[in-house]
């Protein structure tokens, strides 16, 4: 896991070039590979905590607040409508099939076809991304000096929470024991730490 804030801070408050930020952005005193620092400044994009200009060699990255109470609401709301919609495609293509008792044979022989590997793959990708978004709001809640923001942050807090609460009921009903055991130990790899993303 690493830290939405300690990606912020080795950020000054003008451009920032990606081979900057590999030089003074560390994981446990030793430099990211540049492929997984890119992966975790896309996910910050994602999450509204940094916003990337130009292209390439060219491109930067600058730290980037939403410039209204409204604009912050409405980017969070947008991401869980997103994520919830992919889940509950990806869950519904997968409930008529014998994907879980695959997986709870062997996790990394995906004996099953593309589409549903596929599918699969795209409810764990959701899954983790609805997780960082959980995580990135708890980091914003307990970082922000908006009453108001706070206020509405924590019903999207509550919104995800009640969301997973069910997409989980939906994912373990009617399973075995074993294949209950395997699925939540999956799942609960994807969670972060409040104010973390996985990588």
């Amino acid at each position: 896991m690493v830290s939405i804030e300690y990606i912020l801070e080795c950020m000054n408050d003008e451009k920032n070039y990606l081979g900057d930020l590999w030089q003074t952005c560390l994981n446990n005193k030793k430099r990211f590979k540049k492929s997984k620092l890119k992966e975790i400044l896309k996910k910050m994009e994602l999450l509204g905590h940094i916003k990337k200009h130009g292209y390439k060699d060219d491109a930067y990255y600058v730290k980037h607040y939403h410039y209204s109470f409204e604009e912050h609401i409405g980017f969070i709301n947008n991401n869980i409508f997103t994520y919830e919609s992919k889940i509950n495609s990806a869950i519904k293509n997968l409930e008529n099939k014998k994907i879980f008792l695959d997986i709870s044979k062997d996790l990394s022989a995906y004996k099953f076809s593309k589409y549903t590997k596929s599918d699969y793959e795209s409810l764990l990708i959701s899954m983790t991304s609805m997780f960082e978004l959980a995580s990135s709001i708890l980091w914003t809640k307990e970082n922000s000096e908006d009453k108001e923001l706070k206020k509405e942050i924590t019903k999207c807090f509550k919104q995800i929470n009640e969301f997973m609460d069910e997409i989980n009921r939906r994912l373990l009903e009617g399973r075995k024991t074993q294949e209950r055991i395997v699925l939540q130990r999956e799942f609960t790899g994807k969670i972060p730490k409040a104010g973390y993303l996985k990588i």
